[in-house]
């Protein structure tokens, strides 16, 4: 179970950071609404995988936006993109 608190209970830190451990993050909430997470970055690992995590939704959010704004490509002119990248690889 995700453990969520309001970013007020930030006034008694310590307390707060006593619940972050290594895959537990601790969420924080202004306004009600997700906003911040506390997480332990002692194992290199879990923080690189979330950052990688993060990355890869950036990544697909720019692309949804851009097929929205530009319009989308078919499966053929994706293949056709990746044929062309593997011959220039040769």
């Amino acid at each position: 179970m995700p453990n969520i608190k309001p970013i007020s209970d930030l006034r008694n830190y310590s307390s707060v950071l006593e619940e972050v451990s290594v895959g537990n993050p601790v969420y924080l909430t202004k306004n009600g609404r997700g906003k911040y997470a506390v997480v332990d970055i002692s194992e290199h690992e879990e923080f690189e995988r979330v950052k990688a995590e993060l990355k890869l939704i950036q990544g697909l959010t720019f692309g949804r936006i851009e097929g929205e704004d530009k319009g989308w490509l078919s499966p053929e002119d994706v293949r056709e993109h990746f044929r062309r990248k593997a011959n220039e690889e040769v």
